[in-house]
């Protein structure tokens, strides 16, 4: 039997899918896939290796600092031990110190984090909301910034002003006038009302008559660009006008008793710390309190930071809300997705005004969704689907909007990979959504989990990354050309954990020479006008035998010591690092014959096929133990190797075995990009 393999999508799958062959994905799936990752085209290749940037002394997380789509306008936010450090692509940024932070080791993977401009806000339940700010350096400092840790205090602006004086134009009476007036700056940020300023011996307004008037003036207040007036009616006080001076004249104006001056309201106050950040419709949403896990805030429309009510509640006053669900339910995350989508630990909701409209302290319709329950990881926005990981923080699955249902539906995405998660947590993840459309998963034992997702096109797979370490942490920026995936890697160096900051190499281009092309992990490149066979700058890797591809060819046997190496001829580019094994099996070749089904029948392959573009070497084999190489060789030692693109015939061999198949493995330095494999399978018996 002959048979094309062209499409390698469906990513890794589990064992015990061996003997699925009628699921449609089973011929665009394979039983390993390390160190490679699925093209949305269907072919599958080498995954780029890691640059290091910096060794950071110890644990970190990395949060993503993005104010616009421009590479200089993207930083990450190193949190380690009670620190925060400020890091870019490039590696940390050394001008700017270090800040002192409230958060201890293991709080770092629990901060619920949000952004919005030149701020990111931290949730966590243990702390007091906390804000990075980002401001812009003093003059004469172009592209430098000024970077703080603040407490964010919730409710704070203008003063109030002092209570005012008030006297009645015309005869008097036995009623007393009451105002309120509160001072407002030039954002429109509302302070808190001056206490009542009383005019005795008046007359009621309804029993004003021509000529009568009152006279309100006060202290002005520092900053305030004009001032609300209130009056009281019938126990409230209503509003009746604006003054941008320090006196008005009320001409027995309506008080409108339904806008009142604010009060303050803060339900976070005594530790009562929000766990959950995010923002939507122009309100910060705050959640998962210690005293009432099951309830969402959100502030008033447009001044995050404040949570100021009116009596009685206006459209734009903050909103208080407790999901009743039965049991419960601590909220885990919120995202903005349209609707507001709520994760917790039972269900997930949708919150809305209803029919479109915005939510508002009398307008919030809550609707369960679903009902598999949410880790506290923050979902990623993909297109039109949102993706969360499940309870117990071991299933991913998306949602997104079904015309069918009215609502949201969803799916387990790590369905046919349980292997991959069983017995796991994940911890972070990041969204790189060029080149390849990826989200990077950092699993609780620091392996990498790659998934390749496009929803429009039915693409999603699995694959394992491995490197010689522990991936710690993760978060994806904008690039010049493309996203960019910075990690924390714990490596052991002479002995010694250590916590590097690496970044994920680009892609190798299509036009690129094969000398540049870069598989080594965190490793450095050298570029220099005169060949040489010494290469520095390698202390971070003492002691380690490193692999390196040295003008375009590998060279072997390499050990770093004084943080440099020698290699065996002079070279001009070189990329040297700690080499990793890409690993590619597919599946074994089943179907039904006119001998009935193939499952559990002895086969062997005979000829093989491999259709490759722009790949150097390689080795094949009936199993991963027993493998030969594919021609690399170039013409001279010390020259470049020519990339291959075309078929290229291997034979396996291997004896009758039930699930014979072909593993496909490169340990060099080299790229190796597979389109297509054609497998000439013999079945026992037939």
């Amino acid at each position: 039997m002959r048979i094309a393999l062209q499409n390698f999508t469906g990513g890794e799958v589990a064992p015990t899918l061996s003997a699925r062959y009628d699921l449609a994905r089973y011929r665009n799936s394979v039983a390993c896939m390390e160190n490679m990752l699925p093209g949305l085209h269907g072919d599958v290749s080498r995954r780029p290796g890691t640059h290091f940037l910096a060794d950071l002394g110890g644990y970190a997380v990395l949060i993503p600092f993005s104010f616009s789509a421009a590479a200089d306008q993207n930083f990450l936010l190193v949190l380690g031990e009670k620190t925060l450090r400020i890091a870019h692509a490039d590696g940390l940024d050394d001008a700017a110190p270090v800040i002192e932070t409230p958060y201890a080791t293991r709080d770092l993977l629990e901060i619920s984090h949000a952004q919005v401009g030149d701020v990111v806000y931290l949730a966590h339940r243990g702390h007091p909301l906390h804000k990075v700010v980002r401001r812009q350096a003093p003059e004469g400092k172009i592209g430098s910034y000024l970077w703080s840790l603040e407490p964010v205090a919730l409710n704070t602006g203008l003063p109030a002003p002092g209570a005012p004086t008030v006297a009645f134009n015309g005869s008097g009476g036995s009623y007393t006038l009451r105002y309120k007036v509160a001072a407002v700056d030039e954002k429109g940020r509302q302070s808190l009302p001056s206490a009542a300023g009383e005019g005795p011996d008046a007359r009621h307004p309804s029993d004003w008559v021509q000529g009568n008037s009152a006279t309100i003036s006060w202290q002005a207040v520092e900053g305030a660009a004009e001032y609300n007036i209130y009056r009281e009616e019938a126990g409230y006080f209503g509003f009746i006008g604006i003054a941008t001076g320090t006196s008005f004249s009320d001409q027995n104006y309506q008080a409108d008793t339904s806008d009142t001056p604010r009060e303050d309201w803060n339900p976070f106050a005594n530790g009562n710390n929000p766990g959950v950040v995010a923002f939507h419709q122009q309100r910060m949403v705050l959640a998962s309190t210690p005293e009432a896990p099951q309830a969402f805030y959100m502030s008033r429309v447009g001044d995050f930071e404040n949570f100021r009510k009116s009596r009685p509640l206006q459209d734009d006053d903050p909103v208080e809300y407790l999901i009743a669900s039965g049991s419960i339910d601590a909220i885990t995350w919120a995202a903005s997705f349209g609707d507001l989508l709520l994760g917790t630990s039972g269900s997930e909701y949708k919150a809305g005004g209803g029919d479109g409209a915005p939510i508002t302290p009398n307008n919030v319709n809550i609707t369960a969704q679903s009902y598999w329950g949410s880790a506290g990881l923050t979902p990623i926005i993909i297109g039109n689907s949102i993706l969360h990981v499940q309870r117990h923080g071991s299933r991913v699955r998306d949602l997104f909007y079904s015309l069918e249902r009215d609502g949201y539906a969803g799916n387990d995405l790590s369905i046919l990979a349980p292997h991959l998660f069983e017995g796991h947590k994940l911890l972070q993840w990041a969204y790189q959504q060029t080149p390849g459309s990826t989200i990077w998963v950092v699993r609780d034992d620091g392996l990498l989990l790659a998934f390749t997702y496009m929803k429009e096109h039915d693409i999603w797979g699995w694959s394992r990354q491995i490197t010689d370490g522990r991936v710690r942490s993760v978060a994806a920026l904008s690039g010049e050309d493309s996203d960019v995936l910075m990690l924390v890697v714990e490596r052991e160096i002479m002995g010694q954990k250590r916590f590097f900051l690496e970044r994920l190499a680009p892609q190798w281009p299509d036009h690129a020479p094969v000398e540049d092309a870069y598989f080594v992990d965190c490793g450095r490149s050298v570029r220099r006008e005169t060949a040489s066979t010494l290469v520095e700058g390698l202390a971070h890797l003492e002691g380690r035998e490193v692999s390196v591809l040295a003008d375009g060819s590998p060279v072997e046997g390499c050990m770093v010591r004084d943080g440099r190496i020698e290699l065996p001829y002079p070279a001009k580019v070189v990329h040297t690092g700690l080499g990793f094994v890409s690993t590619l099996s597919p599946l074994p070749v089943e179907s039904e014959s006119r001998y009935g089904s193939t499952l559990g029948r002895g086969r062997s392959h005979g000829r093989c096929i491999l259709r490759l573009h722009r790949s150097v070497g390689g080795k094949y084999g009936p199993t991963r133990d027993q493998l030969y190489d594919l021609p690399f060789l170039p013409q001279l030692w010390g020259e470049a190797v020519t990339p291959f693109s075309g078929d290229l015939d291997c034979f396996p061999g291997g004896g009758l075995e039930s699930a014979a198949t072909l593993w496909l493995v490169q340990d060099r330095p080299l790229p190796f990009r597979l389109m297509a494999m054609i497998l000439d399978v013999d079945f026992a018996g037939e």
